[in-house]
């Protein structure tokens, strides 16, 4: 049985004409370029460490398969703002597993972006943990209740945003949460 035993969060932006090279501009970016990525849902293992990018990478093998939650976006329109974006909640119960969430915005700027996927992540995670709230409070409404129901140790977003190249060129921007062995 494989369970994540690390996980780190990258972003990344790539602006090329062709589509796909912007994509692999973008996984160079975020250093995960050289790797063979496989999609997965959005859980947060339990007993699974958070840990830096550079020590992330430091722990992977070029051509590696490597499980991500990503989150990805691209345009070829002129001045279209984008966004990608992973949000995150931990339980407080290390043996608890948490959320993940992906979010890909259209005219959003990395802190709505960011903080729209965070309330995901924790909005999922709540209801697993059965605390109430009423999903049409605001984010900081929202945020006090699950920070006072003590069951909801650690939110956080990683976030890239970008504007559409002005010659039209495809720029994608992506976030991921890579998990290691």
């Amino acid at each position: 049985m494989y369970v994540p035993k690390n996980i780190f969060l990258t972003k990344g932006v790539g602006t090329h004409p062709e589509k796909l090279t912007s994509f692999e501009l973008a996984l160079r970016d975020a250093g995960i370029g050289p790797y063979n990525l496989v999609s997965v849902s959005s859980i947060y293992p339990a007993n699974c460490n958070l840990i830096n990018r550079k020590e992330g990478i430091g722990q992977m093998t070029p051509g590696q398969i490597i499980h991500v939650v990503l989150s990805k976006n691209q345009t070829n329109e002129k001045g279209r703002m984008i966004s990608a974006s992973i949000g995150l909640a931990i339980p407080k119960d290390p043996d608890a597993y948490g959320y993940l969430s992906e979010h890909h915005g259209y005219g959003q700027d990395k802190e709505e972006s960011g903080e729209y996927a965070e309330d995901l992540a924790a909005e999922m995670l709540a209801t697993i943990l059965g605390v109430e709230f009423d999903p049409e409070l605001s984010w900081d409404e929202k945020r006090n209740i699950w920070r006072f129901s003590d069951t909801i140790v650690r939110t956080q977003n990683i976030t890239e945003s970008a504007v559409g190249s002005a010659k039209r060129h495809w720029t994608t921007v992506l976030a991921a949460a890579v998990l290691l062995p």
